[in-house]
């Protein structure tokens, strides 16, 4: 779905504390489709199925697509419910995990990576001028960067 650009200085807040996740891909060597293809290729399945069931925690992300490295940079409302889905064996992600040890493993043919930020209530900031709903602006709620969210200091505002 397209979103309209929003002529103006907005800024994004989220209620309470939440998660940053960041998690990719490096083709490391691209003749080696059959390894790497399956793992680009489970993600977006997961998407789906996050996307499908808010109930699991994720608030919104971005897929950036690239070579050799492809990313997702994804919302969470906590790390206790990415942590539940990473592990939950019923859902997209173990079965994606699994067969990436058993089919690629420390190969070297193709890296994955992730990291997480626990981001604690009022301790981030951001700013969006010229944009659709983006980043933590999708997941969260876009308002007008006004007043004390004029500037950066004023829009960290730590508890």
């Amino acid at each position: 779905m397209a979103h309209s650009i929003i002529k103006q200085r907005m800024t994004a807040q989220i209620e309470g504390s939440f998660v940053v996740f960041l998690i990719g891909i490096r083709i490391n060597r691209p003749w080696q489709l059959h390894k790497w293809l399956p793992v680009f290729m489970a993600m977006p399945r997961m998407l789906k199925e996050l996307q499908s069931k808010p109930e699991l925690g994720l608030l919104g992300y971005h897929l950036h697509v690239g070579f050799p490295i492809s990313m997702v940079v994804q919302y969470w409302r906590s790390f206790e419910q990415l942590a539940a889905y990473a592990g939950q064996h019923n859902a997209q992600h173990w079965p994606a995990w699994v067969a990436f040890n058993r089919r690629v493993g420390s190969s070297g043919a193709v890296g994955i990576w992730h990291e997480t930020y626990c981001v604690e209530a009022g301790a981030y900031e951001c700013i969006y001028n010229n944009m659709p709903p983006y980043g933590l602006a999708q997941a969260g709620q876009l308002v007008p960067a006004v007043g004390r969210k004029t500037t950066a200091a004023g829009r960290l505002v730590r508890s």
